[in-house]
């Protein structure tokens, strides 16, 4: 689970129901009761209540009046979405964290980049999945933008489980790791388009890679 410390109530409610309908840990039309959850997660029923909304406006979740909230969750056309919409943004990501990384962020990028490759050689796809979500999470940090920071978190977490599928799978990981050296080499060298193009390709091979998958798994399921 994603640590929420730093969340007001209200928040970390918010996050942990989200996650958990992201994980795949209710069903798709499955009743999310406000006293059930206010049980598990050991809070009243306001701040569940209020997490239930905000994930109506989400669209994770769909309120009936005088029925219940259900399991609205995301499904492959909203994922496919997500990610031609990430290959757009996560261009201008790289862009404003060339223009605005300092010495620091660059060093922490270079020491993931160095750890995805050491754990790549071993075959920890949990460490290679955990670090290229860091990566990430630095480069939209260090563009210096609190809105698409924002933007940006919110899209990575929608596609989370699907991002794990696609980067835990050894030779998508491989390339994975080899285009976030290429992004952070065209930030050192301060090549703001070389940045962004390459961004703008990597979500987009994420994506592609993730279809194939899925083609694969119905292939499979036909056997």
């Amino acid at each position: 689970m994603e640590d929420y410390r730093d969340y007001s109530l209200r928040e970390r409610v918010f996050h942990k129901i989200q996650e958990d309908i992201l994980k795949g840990c209710y069903k798709e039309g499955e009743e999310l009761r406000e006293l059930t959850l206010s049980k598990e997660l050991g809070v009243s029923r306001t701040p569940v209540r209020e997490a239930l909304r905000q994930l109506e406006l989400e669209g994770l979740v769909n309120i009936i009046p005088n029925k219940g909230a259900y399991v609205q969750g995301i499904n492959g056309k909203d994922v496919k979405d997500i990610y031609i919409i990430r290959s757009l943004l996560e261009g201008l990501c790289a862009r404003w964290a060339t223009e605005h990384m300092g010495k620091e962020q660059i060093d922490r990028m270079e020491e993931i980049v160095l750890l995805s490759e050491f754990h790549l050689e071993k075959g920890d796809d949990e460490q290679v999945v955990k670090l290229d979500g860091e990566f990430h999470k630095l480069l939209y940090e260090a563009m210096d933008s609190r809105i698409l920071e924002h933007i940006m978190t919110e899209l990575h977490q929608y596609v989370k489980m699907a991002r794990k599928t696609s980067v835990g799978k050894a030779d998508r990981a491989e390339k994975s790791v080899r285009e976030h050296k290429g992004i952070l080499e065209a930030i050192k060298k301060k090549d703001a388009d070389y940045a962004e193009k390459l961004a703008n390709a990597h979500v987009m091979h994420v994506m592609e890679n993730l279809g194939q998958s899925n083609k694969e798994e119905h292939a499979h399921g036909e056997d």
